[in-house]
């Protein structure tokens, strides 16, 4: 089965193909408290620090209860892909990595969090966090971006028929920042990389880091791994930079982490230009 290029969403385009607001942010270790809903955990964790929205990185989490569901084909035809049914795995799951953005849905707290975990009885699998139903079952320590001046919302986007988070401007709070940050949004069908340099040649950015990254590419190709070929795959990344290159262009690097439809997992480098957005990919750059 040959990987697709393109996937025909349900809706028509939404131009351009990436949504930014540009803002300010700073790095910063947040602690996650044992007993709390993750959302809530990592709505306090920002509130210390004098955030309202932001995005994670982060290792291990010991979480339980826990729920999630997997990327899976659509059953109806009104989503070009969709979600399986419900995993609730027993015990205490716990994360070996993965990417977490927060933000407000409906009015209320909520985040986006794909990952890859190990469940008690030794499965190793992923996929996308239920924030309803995930609660932290002991204190954890995880990498953090808080934004002012720009942060993420929830809203149905037309294209895709699905309720996704994008950049939104926000008040000024007076939490300490340190750089120039855009809260980020990509849409689907266009190269991930390229969207990501163009991004920073058009804003003069010499040097970026980015920060947080949960979405869907199709399928993906790692420069030193296997193809996944399935095409509804959902990634988080786990490193990233934007650098200029001895041409002064800029190049994107993504190390990044995903689970397939069908299970297939996969760690590792995507390759530049071989790995188109499936149906949203939100963000951070900040200007190093």
């Amino acid at each position: 089965m040959a990987r697709p290029a393109y996937i025909q969403q349900v809706g028509p385009e939404v131009l351009p193909r990436v949504s930014a607001v540009e803002g300010r942010g700073r790095a910063f270790s947040m602690t996650l408290k044992a007993g709390l809903p993750l959302v809530d955990a990592v709505r306090d964790g920002f509130a210390r620090e004098g955030f309202a929205s932001g995005v994670l990185n982060f290792g291990e989490i010991a979480l339980g209860p826990f729920a999630y569901v997997m990327p899976a084909l659509s059953k109806d035809g009104k989503n070009a892909a969709f979600y399986s049914d419900t995993f609730r795995p027993d015990g205490i799951t716990r994360t070996e990595e993965g990417a977490l953005t927060f933000g407000v849905r409906d009015g209320a707290p909520f985040f986006h969090c794909h990952a890859l975990w190990r469940e008690v009885d030794g499965k190793r699998t992923g996929g996308h966090m239920l924030p309803e139903e995930t609660i932290m079952a002991e204190n954890a320590v995880v990498s953090a971006f808080g934004i002012t001046g720009a942060g993420f919302e929830g809203n149905l986007d037309p294209e895709i028929n699905f309720k996704v988070f994008g950049p939104v401007a926000a008040p000024q709070r007076a939490a300490q920042t340190e750089a120039r940050a855009f809260a980020m949004r990509l849409h689907p069908n266009r190269c991930f990389h390229t969207l990501l340099e163009n991004f920073a040649r058009e804003k003069g950015l010499t040097s970026a880091t980015v920060y947080g990254g949960v979405g869907s590419t199709i399928g993906a190709l790692l420069e030193d791994g296997p193809e996944i070929e399935n095409f509804a795959t959902e990634v988080y990344i786990n490193r990233g930079t934007i650098e200029r290159d001895t041409t002064g262009n800029p190049v994107a690097t993504l190390d990044v982490g995903l689970v397939d439809y069908t299970g297939g997992m996969a760690q590792g480098r995507l390759k530049r230009g071989a790995n188109p957005v499936l149906m949203t990919f939100e963000l951070i750059v900040a200007e190093t």
